[in-house]
């Protein structure tokens, strides 16, 4: 028994250490791990390109100028969009100041008993558009990174030519298999591949739902839509209260009511109907797991942590599994499906 919880009290103190090192070192750390999934993503492209008989090193070339592209499209969207967007931040918070306040003086005229200072200070509708211009801020800094970020990512897909080759000697001559690797790669794969159009769909949508009627910042809105919707459980909300806010500023209760219908429906239909049939049997991560890991990351690497929470808990649920101390933590933190199987196969010896 105490070597059992030796076992655990070791292992829980060597996360801790592990977290903090990662925390103190995440200057450097996170360019790197944005470098790796980056790569991860890439390695499919490039491999459709090399069978159609480009030479490897174009193949990178043509699919990072892509990402580069895309990167820098980004970048002048948010750029653009939330630098006009901060000069009118003022003018909504006063104005949703004002709509609490009446809405608080007129349920004060009909008998209730409401300090609406210290309740407008408690909500602070301006915090809730706040936190999510943060999160962009935090990304817009990052992508002034971009650079360094692409530079690695060059080295890293050079590498991963060669690391076949490596893996191969390695299972041949030392009997080690590195094929958790490739696992690792394919999970990430598949799931950025699918939550990457699941939230291109939500962007465009939610984009021409708010043109449609008439929002401002409509493509700001969608981008913001696009880019939290890789947060799982909460981004969704994030990116709609804002929006929900602004449309209430703007045009009132009835824009207000038609701009939460439009990202319910859009979330709804993305998010449970679409994503699971695409996703098919899903992230082999319980829905509590997916949840924890989004505090925890979040806390390790601040928002951009958030977006990856879902990538690196799958790596580390593969990593654990590799060896018999740790693989009953990659049953406690999975879905239910390992568990079940080793149950069955318990019954049928």
């Amino acid at each position: 028994m105490s070597t059992s919880k030796t076992s655990l009290s070791v292992i829980i103190a060597s996360i801790i250490v592990i977290i903090a090192g990662v925390m103190a070192a995440k200057s450097v750390i996170l360019p790197f791990v944005l470098a790796v999934f980056i790569s991860v993503i890439c390695m499919q492209p490039i491999s459709w390109l090399e069978k159609r008989k480009v030479p490897f090193g174009l193949a990178v070339f043509i699919v990072l100028m892509v990402v580069a592209m895309i990167l820098i499209l980004l970048g002048g969207i948010i750029g653009r969009s939330l630098n006009n967007f901060m000069k009118d931040v003022p003018k909504y918070e006063e104005n949703l100041r004002s709509m609490f306040t009446s809405i608080i003086d007129s349920l004060n005229a009909i008998g209730a008993d409401i300090d609406s200072t210290q309740l407008i200070d408690l909500i602070d509708p301006g915090k809730l558009i706040s936190f999510t211009t943060g999160a962009l801020g935090e990304i817009g800094r990052l992508m002034s990174d971009s650079f360094i970020i692409l530079l690695i990512t060059v080295f890293v897909l050079l590498e991963a030519k060669s690391f076949i080759n490596k893996a191969i000697v390695v299972q041949k001559h030392y009997g080690t298999s590195l094929s958790h690797f490739n696992q690792i790669g394919n999970s990430i794969r598949h799931y950025l591949s699918i939550k990457t159009i699941i939230s291109i769909l939500t962007g465009l949508f939610i984009w021409f739902w708010l043109w449609l009627f008439g929002i401002d910042y409509a493509i700001l809105w969608g981008v913001i839509a696009f880019l939290l919707n890789y947060i799982p459980s909460i981004g969704s909300i994030i990116a709609a209260v804002p929006t929900i806010l602004l449309a209430l500023v703007q045009q009132g209760v009835g824009a207000m009511i038609w701009t939460a219908v439009g990202y319910l429906i859009v979330n709804t239909v993305m998010g449970n109907v679409v994503e699971p049939r695409v996703m098919g049997k899903g992230l082999g991560l319980s829905t509590l797991v997916v949840f924890m890991s989004l505090i925890i990351w979040g806390f390790v690497f601040g928002p951009v942590g958030m977006f990856l929470s879902v990538p690196l808990t799958i790596t580390l649920k593969i990593f654990l599994e590799q060896s018999e101390k740790t693989r009953w933590l990659s049953v406690l933190i999975g879905s239910g499906q390992d568990s079940k199987r080793l149950l069955q196969r318990d019954k049928d010896l």
